[in-house]
């Protein structure tokens, strides 16, 4: 009985997650509120109370389950791999990112917010920041503080072009609304990707 309840909880929890996708799909981040989407997920309005406390903590959950880093969990390499793994872990974010309208629209609201849902959030976030920080300086040999701000640098460069490309045609003459800009972009990661992990080389 009890794994039934549980059961049961799981499924509606996903269910109400899924009501805000497709919300927003429909109706823009504006058309979010609990009755639309108890009335998408065709569920009691009070489950959202229940299960999520409010809507705040749904969109959390929300991003939670879509969010690259939080769910982060690829086998790390051995140093003779390190680049191509480095460059692959960025070109994923920009490929996650710009597959998903509501994901973007949701950082966009988690930007703007500071609350109980949003700090567990983004402590989740930072923890597995931390662990890859640490492994990726621990196979390059460089200090954990430099590779926080290579890693920094170019997660939120990322992160601010793809919240931009909707509304903008280009960056720096990048043009982000078409793919051979995210292609430049990404030669450009790569170039840097490259250059930093030769200064180890060059130091020695």
């Amino acid at each position: 009985m009890e794994k039934e309840i549980i059961k049961n909880r799981q499924a509606t929890e996903l269910t109400l997650i899924k009501a805000v996708d497709d919300i927003i799909e429909e109706s823009g981040f504006e058309g979010l509120g609990i009755n639309a989407i108890a009335a998408k997920a065709k569920v009691s309005k009070m489950l959202i109370y229940r299960y999520f406390n409010s809507l705040d903590g749904l969109i959390a959950a929300y991003i939670q389950q879509n969010d690259y880093w939080i769910n982060f969990n690829e086998e790390l390499p051995d140093k003779e791999h390190l680049s191509e793994f480095i460059k692959q872990i960025f070109k994923r974010q920009i490929v996650r990112l710009r597959e998903s309208y509501t994901l973007k629209r949701l950082y966009r609201w988690e930007l703007s917010t500071d609350n109980k849902f949003v700090k567990e959030l983004r402590d989740k976030r930072e923890a597995k920041g931390l662990w890859l920080i640490e492994a990726v300086s621990r196979l390059s040999k460089h200090p954990q503080k430099e590779t926080a701000a290579v890693a920094s640098i170019i997660t939120a460069a990322i992160s601010y072009l793809a919240l931009l490309e909707e509304n903008c045609q280009a960056y720096n003459g990048l043009k982000i609304q078409q793919e051979t800009g995210w292609e430049q972009l990404e030669e450009g990661i790569n170039l840097l990707a490259d250059l930093w992990l030769q200064k180890t080389t060059l130091t020695k």
